[in-house]
């Protein structure tokens, strides 16, 4: 097999329409391609060219002699693939489903509410057509969302998706109004008085709770913080929790789970190759942690994390990485389960950290008076005849999910905790992508799907003439925008941001060097002619 996908699908399915000999499935227009977890080359059809590996935006192709011993099972994932669906029936070329065809309509202005996956790709869709601008508005002055402050930092190839967001930003059309919080600074009455239609894609940001007693005590941290913390979001400086314990707990077995049990546990020296926060390295190299356990609700054919995640997890080089099922045999019935019986069959190494999948395990309540010491959890495999039992800890990070918030001027499912809409649609004129449609779901590429189906809605408003007309002129809003949001930056400050990062990252053999603080991101974005040092005493 001369070249294998080793990541999650971006959905962009360039690989898919670069590749000459169409052997890279599930395609567009094939059952499965706008959910599935990961693309596979077929290892019989594959004319080792390298047109997909030079196609895909996230370098998640690779030729089969460049992967390392943790990544080889991705060679078996492939072929596994082709054995159980064969594609006797594909087609020469991959499916493209045909552009629509606009009538012709007068300039057009879109308001995009969200610089994340969500917001830009469903700005790529818009621009594809004649005679659209987009505004695209983020809170903070950088734009990618949980691209630039989610990914963990030792992903940066999932980061690479970031060469796609800079070529979307990129188009004629295309205007950034960074540091403007809508609600805030401009309200939704405001965008909808000078745009046409306005999207929403402003994520999911409010972390679902626990729900258990001492889920209050410090020690006791959603694991969104955390990951915004060591990913350097400028709200998240502080850290959010005291490294001072032996063993962490995660509850939730998704990926983000994972990544936090991979970077508590990670030696430092590799994250300070990485673009990590370096006041998270300086508190990590500092950590006393030496387990984490993952604790899941389910058993492991229900795991929620990703094929490909799990694989990373499992070719740690210096973690030794367990699966408690309670001591019953895993059944693998699929890749995933087959991975984690191997897992729970593999002899300890002695490393000096380790990994705990922990499955059939509900949190009951947190432990202690002043700051959490335990967690105490059931069984929920009924015939386990176990009944409760405490796992000692001083940290508890909840990663079960997430939930939209409000907005004023929309209507809200408090239920969902969703934006409610049909296909994308809150009325004519007000849409929504990403997770404030859907909720917390799917990969990066799943955004893109969604934001098809949401600008897929508006121009179907568009044709049937229910946009509203809006009153005020572009140049009357630059001139509210002026006013109350003085401090707002636009692709000018982003690039002298980015330019900035990349070049103290460049001097210490890092992506990038992150600027963590609002002044310093704020100067950053208004000069590009600091001193390295006076760049590193903002940051």
């Amino acid at each position: 097999m001369p070249y294998v996908v080793t990541q999650p699908c971006c959905n962009d399915a360039s690989c898919v329409i670069a590749c000459p000999v169409n052997c890279i499935h599930p395609a567009p227009g094939e059952p499965g391609f706008a959910t599935a977890e990961m693309l596979y080359v077929d290892p019989r059809t594959c004319v080792d060219c390298g047109n997909c590996a030079t196609a895909c935006s996230v370098d998640a192709i690779v030729p089969h002699t460049t992967l390392t011993p943790a990544e080889l099972p991705f060679l078996e994932l492939n072929a596994a693939y082709y054995e159980e669906n064969p594609h006797a029936d594909r087609t020469p070329l991959a499916i493209v489903p045909p552009k629509r065809k606009l009538a012709p309509h007068g300039p057009i202005r879109v308001a995009v509410v969200g610089a994340g996956p969500a917001g830009l790709f469903a700005a790529d869709e818009l621009l594809t057509n004649v005679g659209v601008s987009v505004d695209v508005f983020d809170r903070l002055p950088t734009p990618y969302g949980l691209v630039r402050s989610g990914v963990a930092p030792d992903h940066q190839a999932v980061k690479g998706i970031a060469r796609l967001f800079g070529a979307i930003e990129g188009q004629p059309g295309f205007t950034y109004h960074l540091g403007v919080e809508v609600g805030v600074d401009v309200s939704h009455g405001e965008l909808a008085d000078h745009y046409h239609a306005v999207v929403y894609a402003v994520g999911a940001p409010t972390p679902k709770a626990l729900g258990i007693e001492g889920e209050q005590l410090p020690g006791s941290v959603p694991a969104s913080d955390l990951v915004a913390w060591y990913n350097g979001h400028p709200d998240h400086v502080t850290a959010p929790a005291s490294f001072a314990t032996a063993r962490a707990v995660v509850v939730g077995n998704g990926n983000v789970a994972l990544d936090l049990a991979r970077i508590l546990t990670a030696d430092p020296d590799r994250l300070a190759h990485t673009d990590i926060a370096d006041h998270a390295l300086e508190a990590l190299r500092a950590s006393e942690i030496r387990e984490v356990v993952v604790l899941s609700r389910r058993g492991p054919e229900s795991a929620a994390c990703t094929i490909a995640e799990l694989i990373g997890l499992a070719g740690l080089p210096d973690v030794d990485v367990c699966v408690d099922n309670g001591g019953v045999p895993i059944e693998a019935v699929d890749a995933k389960t087959a991975l984690l019986a191997e897992l729970a069959a593999r002899p300890g190494t002695g490393a000096a950290r380790r990994i705990v999948l922990k499955f059939h395990a509900a949190p009951v309540r947190l432990t202690g008076s002043d700051r959490v010491n335990g967690i105490e959890i059931y069984c929920t495999r009924a015939e386990s005849g176990v009944d409760t039992e405490v796992i000692d800890t001083g940290l508890v990070l909840h990663a079960i999910g997430h939930r939209a918030r409000p907005l004023p001027g929309l209507p809200f499912d408090e239920v969902a905790g969703i934006i409610p809409h049909e296909n994308g649609r809150v009325r004519p004129g007000v849409y929504v992508a990403g997770w404030a449609k859907r909720g917390p779901s799917g990969y990066i590429g799943t955004n893109k799907v969604c934001a098809e189906q949401t600008v897929a809605a508006l121009l179907d408003d568009l044709e049937r003439g229910l946009l509203p007309t809006p009153g005020g002129t572009r140049r009357m809003f630059d001139a509210i925008l002026a006013r109350r949001a003085p401090h707002a930056t636009g692709m000018a400050g982003w690039r002298a941001i980015d330019a900035a990062e990349s070049a103290l990252g460049a001097a210490t053999d890092r992506p990038r060097v992150k600027f963590t603080t609002w002044p310093g991101l704020e100067c950053a974005a208004r000069s590009d002619h600091f001193s390295s040092k006076e760049r590193r005493t903002v940051r």
